[in-house]
C-alpha cells in the first residue's frame, strides 16, 4: 500500500472531485489510475447527462489508448467510441458517445 491509497485500494482516499465536462484528461493520472478514474468519471457524465467525452490519453506508445479502449468496451453506459479525428487528437484522444 502506498501512502497514496488507503486500505480499501481506493486511489482517492481524500475524494479528489473532478468537474464533470465534455472532457477528461488523463495525463495528469497515474496509469494505475486510469481503469477507476474513466469508470467512474464516464458514469457520473452520463447521470449528468452528458452525451459526448473526450478522453485525452495522449499518443505515445499507445498503451494507455488500448487500455482506456478495452475498459469502454466494457461499461454499460458507453453506446460506442472512436478515435479522435484528427483536429481532435487523432489517436492521442478517443470520442465516447454515451447512452441515453
Amino acid at each position: 500500500m502506498t501512502d497514496d491509497e488507503d486500505d480499501s485500494g481506493d486511489p482517492f482516499p481524500d475524494g479528489i472531485v473532478l468537474p464533470i465536462t465534455e472532457e477528461l484528461d488523463l495525463h495528469t493520472f497515474a496509469p494505475r489510475d486510469v481503469p477507476v478514474v474513466v469508470a467512474e468519471y464516464l458514469a457520473a457524465a452520463h447521470e449528468k447527462g452528458l452525451r459526448l467525452v473526450r478522453i485525452v490519453h495522449g499518443r505515445g506508445k499507445g498503451v494507455q489508448r488500448a487500455v482506456v479502449q478495452r475498459l469502454l468496451a466494457t461499461l454499460p453506459e458507453v453506446e460506442s467510441f472512436e478515435d479522435a479525428a484528427p483536429y481532435s487528437g487523432g489517436w492521442g484522444a478517443t470520442i465516447v458517445h454515451l447512452k441515453r
